[in-house]
């Protein structure tokens, strides 16, 4: 994995100019693993790492029997993307791992409340997409074999926690914070290896992650370029909750010069 640690903001927008079709990811602390909640989670609180299989599916059995309770739309359970999918939309531990197609506002989410050097992790989807690189234990995993968006997959290829692949994608129908983040999902198919140890694994003839460490001497400089971008919690998150978020920010923002509210 190549890493670039920056000096500049413009030079956060340059680089990503050239990854053309990439999928991000930020994180408030730049030597946080890529990996998902419920990776860090575990790691964190269950030691038996051989137990962690059990656990997850006990939790989304748990989420699914109890759910329904709280939905208007109770076929959202009965997919096991859109499961999942929901699960993170409302705070659970998963293993899927929160994605944008606009390095902007993967920014956003890595700057937002880091106090130190915060990453944004670049992922090549178009190689991933094309089956340009695939797994070297089982080149016939491919992206459309192991899609967790058919029914039955995520039984298959990642809930038996034995396959070092990784997909990315969305649920086949797209709430509205995916929307609003142009968001996609990465979902491992091991849960104690972080993405990087999973595309370690992968042939390819290019580059497939790039982590971009923003220091935290930019974070000033590059929140105001992203408030201009009507990069704030509001838009983000559709809702009053979203607005509530974004006051933070506010209080921050002043123009100088200006009356601003």
């Amino acid at each position: 994995m190549k890493t670039t640690v920056l000096t500049s903001w413009s030079q956060f927008m340059n680089l990503t100019s050239e990854l053309d079709g990439w999928a991000f990811r930020g994180q408030q602390k730049a030597d946080w693993l890529l990996e998902s909640s419920l990776s860090r989670y575990l790691r964190a609180y269950i030691e038996d790492r051989q137990a962690w299989r059990s656990r997850e599916e006990r939790a989304i059995r748990i989420f699914r029997r109890k759910a329904h309770n709280f939905l208007v739309h109770t076929d959202l359970l009965e997919n096991d993307l859109r499961c999942l999918a929901l699960m993170q939309h409302h705070g659970a531990p998963t293993r899927l791992l929160d994605f944008t197609k606009s390095p902007f506002v993967a920014a956003f989410f890595a700057l937002e409340r880091a106090v130190d050097d915060a990453a944004v992790f670049a992922l090549n989807t178009p190689a991933l997409w094309n089956n340009r690189a695939y797994p070297k234990e089982n080149a016939k995993l491919t992206r459309d074999v192991i899609d967790p968006r058919i029914q039955g997959n995520l039984d298959r290829f990642f809930f038996c926690n034995t396959n070092s692949v990784i997909w990315f994608g969305e649920p086949t129908e797209m709430d509205d914070r995916i929307v609003a983040q142009s968001g996609t999902f990465v979902v491992p198919g091991i849960i104690d290896r972080s993405v990087q140890e999973i595309l370690d694994g992968y042939a390819a003839d290019e580059e497939l992650l790039h982590k971009i460490v923003i220091p935290s001497s930019l974070r000033v400089e590059a929140m105001k370029w992203l408030y201009r971008m009507n990069l704030t919690n509001a838009s983000l998150f559709p809702g009053l909750d979203g607005l509530a978020r974004s006051i933070a920010l506010e209080l921050e923002i002043v123009w100088s010069g200006m009356s601003v509210g």
